[in-house]
């Protein structure tokens, strides 16, 4: 079964009833998690639990027959670090290294898709990862 990577922005339009995107991020999820296996990452975890005052909260709310946990293998941290580096020759102005660096080199190196419906980053630096995302007319 082919894994899939969920980003924060589709657990966030879902817990949070966003007028624009739940409706889209609930559906895609329901229909990719019916032949995909579903993961977060500690990225992904401590971006949605913004949401939650407790951790118990967030963790029921996180079912692990859905979705699973997944380490960030270090070979992932090592691209997140070249990615950022190509970033700041680009003119970016962080001086870390972004959140979405993490994980887009995560399902980069899995061979895992990205579920998510923020591209511009993903496509800019991680052209190889396959993304489940909305098309442009939405």
């Amino acid at each position: 079964m082919n894994a899939v990577l969920v980003d924060s922005n589709i657990l966030l339009d879902v817990m949070s009833g966003d007028g624009r995107w739940a409706a889209w991020s609930a559906d895609t999820l329901a229909r990719v998690a019916d032949s995909h296996r579903l993961f977060i990452n500690s990225i992904v975890y401590a971006e949605i639990s913004i949401r939650f005052s407790r951790i118990e909260e967030l963790d029921e709310a996180l079912t692990p027959d859905v979705l699973t946990r997944e380490p960030i293998p270090y070979e992932a941290a090592f691209l997140a670090g070249k990615v950022f580096v190509a970033y700041r020759r680009a003119g970016g102005t962080r001086t870390a290294p972004l959140p979405d660096f993490f994980i887009g080199a995560h399902a980069a190196v899995t061979g895992a898709s990205l579920l998510t419906r923020d591209t511009a980053r993903y496509r800019t630096y991680f052209p190889t990862v396959n993304l489940i995302a909305p098309d442009k007319t939405q």
